[in-house]
């Protein structure tokens, strides 16, 4: 059926929920706007006349969207080369979905969307339903067509797994800012005793290149270990340049609501690392190099100035 404009608004209002709900689900940019596209699609040939309640209706048919990607993808990343890592979303993207509450700020950070890759698609849509978006276990319930205990139970048994993961700490702009140049000085000094001090002992670095760019798909475990590839990741190289295209610029930000260093060369981003900080330093450095999963990020770059980088490898 033909929409009239008034449907056409009232989809485009709900446009950025369902991409936040759509990028938390499937941990990918991309993937999240095609998911809206069909919603779109299955609004334009509903009856929308004969929807009570429009908004629910449109979170119901992306969800079960969703699931049905998550179910199939676990048997694409069985074929995928190296280490699958979510897609990093820099800040100001409005896929980031609300950040008023500690809980939906948690729920986007990229520490957390690793975890959600641990659960079923089941767990993972009740999750960020209730977690992220506070929608009630009723609600939830109808939308995944399940029972309000079942929700409620769902939820517990998903926080659980997520909260098994290591504790965060939550940072402003700002700190998150100090941490990343403290963390290049260390990187770029030559030497691994600094940035041994700045890691938990227990450290990973693992990237994910998606067979098109190399990174290291069995992760670095060990303060040591993953000092040592640090620093000569961060040493300036003829083959680096080449293969890059250029003398990578290397610049302090936040993606996911955390701490992240960008490499850019003429204003392309080719890579994007995400720190993990707890109380007892560095955790993990995740590395996404995989130029199909930074295209939104280099188009999001191009949108501001970010002045000069602290760094030029």
């Amino acid at each position: 059926m033909a929409l009239i404009m008034s449907d056409v608004a009232r989809f485009e209002a709900a446009r950025p929920r369902l991409e936040a709900i759509g990028y938390r689900l499937l941990g990918s940019a991309s993937e999240a706007e095609d998911a809206v596209q069909e919603t779109f699609l299955r609004w334009q040939a509903a009856d929308v006349a004969r929807i009570e309640v429009p908004e629910a209706w449109l979170t119901k048919v992306l969800t079960n969207y969703c699931l049905n990607q998550l179910t199939s993808a676990r048997a694409r990343r069985e074929t995928y080369v190296g280490r699958w890592l979510p897609e990093p979303l820099l800040a100001g993207d409005r896929m980031l979905g609300p950040a008023d509450t500690a809980e939906q700020r948690e729920s986007v950070s990229y520490a957390v969307l690793v975890l959600l890759e641990r659960l079923s698609p089941g767990e993972r849509a009740v999750y960020v339903l209730r977690e992220a978006f506070d929608y009630p276990h009723r609600d939830i319930a109808e939308l995944l067509d399940i029972t309000e205990a079942a929700s409620q139970q769902t939820y517990h048994r998903a926080k659980k797994h997520v909260a098994d993961g290591k504790a965060r700490i939550e940072v402003d702009d700002a700190a998150a800012r100090r941490i990343v140049e403290e963390f290049l000085v260390a990187a770029t000094s030559g030497r691994t005793e600094p940035l041994v001090r700045l890691l938990a002992q227990d450290a990973v670095s693992v990237g994910d290149g998606g067979g098109k760019v190399p990174a290291r798909a069995k992760a670095f475990e060990g303060a040591l270990a993953v000092a040592t590839f640090l620093r000569g990741l961060f040493k300036p190289g003829d083959a680096k340049r080449a293969y890059v295209g250029g003398a990578p610029g290397i610049y302090a930000t936040t993606a996911n609501g955390g701490p992240a260093i960008v490499a850019v060369v003429d204003g392309r981003v080719v890579g994007i690392s995400c720190l993990e900080v707890t109380a007892d330093g560095v955790t993990a450095v995740r590395s996404q190099v995989n130029p199909d999963k930074l295209v939104r990020a280099t188009e999001q770059w191009a949108a501001a100035d970010h002045g000069s980088p602290l760094h030029i490898l």
